[in-house]
């Protein structure tokens, strides 16, 4: 019988054993408790963390809008959760916005720009993501490359890594690190690493490093189902070299390939500086054939991460872990792969290298599908800590993006900011710094301050770039520059930095 029932059963006539109901009745509500025989309700779980990171990969994906792309896996991540269709990357190189990521700052803030700095050496205190679900009790791990990596030489080390951000780190090394003689690289004269260079591998998926990756993390989450934990899991592919079990590069025939399209003219318009200084040579000079077999070597490897990526998603239902799990996807910038009359990989500041996939289901979230706000990367640290309900360390440089996981439609008002730094060579006689900020319509660049050229793009009427209005800018042009440039300031100085820069690491 319950206290409250017994108090007024009149089968109680003891005035001492009423007096004891009703002072036990109070203690239980002053406490907010409930009486020992009451059922009590569990304090709701910490929600885990899935962090997935891609390394160079463009948005060659279904849920994207490629219509080559076969990524069954990520588009049903996609599907049941936000797809950020204009997310931006805060500097298109490894290390940097890897180093950003994981901060929360920006790039000018943490001062790396090159693949050679650590970001401790400008902010030794600052809590990276991992550390702050460290601190509200979670078990952090990484398996595969979160931080830089010299890839390929590295795999199966540490890397450019930051030990107080992990619990535990696990480094597989796979037969693609074995089998490197066997590589196809286009251009002998560079390393693979940096190179258009393949190989269709012989062998099962969890013999390469990516595919062990997939098998580490899948332990990680059945050891640790039972605690809140957050998991990095970081995929090398499809950096070059372009290597994945040779099923997937059956799944794209040659024949069904093609090119981008850009105008004859295109690059007309457009300063030197805004061409990665290791590409500065249309296609690097390959002919079309070869380049045809690195575009199919490329999204081999992009089908063989999405499978590796099935995999994570499949064991998370199986461990029931799927409805107390975020999970993150993203690559850590963009890619080219031939746009703009032969530009290829990284280090641009055009729409292909600014702009990345990200992908965040929130078990909780009330809205899903494409969202087309714009949003930055230093939005990734402060989304997640909101959505955990753990605390952020002040200062960070962007916001949650929550609002929009409940509804990808809602008022946001974003610009992006994207920047990278150029090595004084033989076509620039200084460094320069470039900077770029992206509006829902516009995409407006400075290189050195614009003393090496300016540019602006209307998204609305040139979605690919090939008409630079800043060449020869009308007064409507000049209008949206003289509005786009004090915000572009705001956030990316483009100045030259006074920290130790590795011109070869650029």
């Amino acid at each position: 019988m319950h206290l409250a029932s017994s108090l007024a059963s009149p089968s109680i006539h003891n005035p001492s054993r009423r007096l004891w109901i009703l002072a036990t009745l109070i203690a239980c509500i002053a406490n907010h408790a409930t009486p020992a025989n009451a059922e009590t309700q569990p304090e709701p779980s910490k929600p885990n963390v899935l962090f997935i990171a891609v390394d160079d990969l463009a948005s060659t994906l279904g849920c994207y809008g490629d219509v080559v792309a076969k990524t069954p896996n990520i588009d049903r991540l996609a599907a049941t959760g936000t797809c950020f269709r204009r997310a931006y990357n805060q500097l298109p190189l490894c290390n940097p916005t890897r180093a950003s990521v994981m901060t929360g700052l920006r790039p000018d803030q943490i001062k790396v720009y090159d693949l050679d700095r650590h970001f401790r050496d400008e902010v030794p205190n600052v809590v990276t993501l991992s550390q702050a679900f460290q601190q509200a009790g979670y078990f952090a791990a990484r398996v595969g490359k979160i931080y830089h990596y010299n890839v390929p030489a590295s795999i199966g080390t540490d890397g450019f890594d930051d030990p107080p951000s992990w619990n535990q780190t696990v480094n597989p090394k796979g037969c693609d690190k074995d089998e490197e003689h066997l590589i196809f690289n286009a251009e002998p004269h560079r390393k693979i690493s940096g190179a258009l260079s393949w190989l269709a591998a012989d062998g099962e998926d969890e013999e390469q490093t990516d595919g062990m990756i997939g098998t580490e993390a899948i332990r990680i989450m059945r050891e640790k189902k039972d605690e809140p934990f957050f998991l990095g899991v970081g995929f090398f592919r499809p950096h070059t070299p372009y290597v994945a079990p040779k099923k997937y590069f059956d799944m794209y025939p040659l024949e069904s390939l093609r090119l981008p399209y850009a105008p004859a003219g295109d690059r007309d318009d457009i300063p030197t500086a805004a061409f990665a200084h290791n590409c500065p040579v249309p296609n690097y000079g390959l002919d079309e054939p070869t380049l045809l077999k690195a575009t199919q070597a490329y999204y081999a490897c992009v089908s063989f991460v999405d499978a590796q990526v099935g995999r994570l998603l499949d064991a998370l239902e199986e461990q029931g872990l799927a409805d107390n799990t975020i999970v993150v996807f993203w690559s850590d910038h963009g890619y080219h792969l031939g746009e703009h009359n032969g530009v290829w990989q990284k280090r641009t500041l055009f729409e292909e290298g600014a702009q990345s996939p990200l992908i965040i289901r929130d078990p909780s979230q009330t809205g899903h599908g494409s969202c087309n706000r714009i949003v930055e990367f230093v939005d990734i640290y402060p989304t997640l800590t909101d959505l955990a309900g753990i605390e952020s360390p002040s200062g960070l440089a962007g916001r949650s993006l929550k609002p929009l996981l409940n509804d990808p439609v809602a008022q946001w008002n974003g610009t992006a900011i994207t920047q990278v730094l150029r090595p004084a060579d033989d076509r620039l006689p200084e460094q320069v710094m470039g900077c770029s900020i992206r509006t829902h319509r516009y995409r407006y660049t400075e290189w050195a301050e614009g003393r090496h050229g300016v540019e602006l793009y209307d998204h609305q009427s040139d979605p690919n770039e090939f008409k630079n209005l800043a060449e020869d800018p009308d007064e409507r042009a000049l209008a949206v520059i003289r509005r786009l440039r004090p915000l572009l300031r705001a956030k990316a100085s483009g100045e030259i930095p006074t920290v130790p820069v590795n011109p070869a690491r650029l």
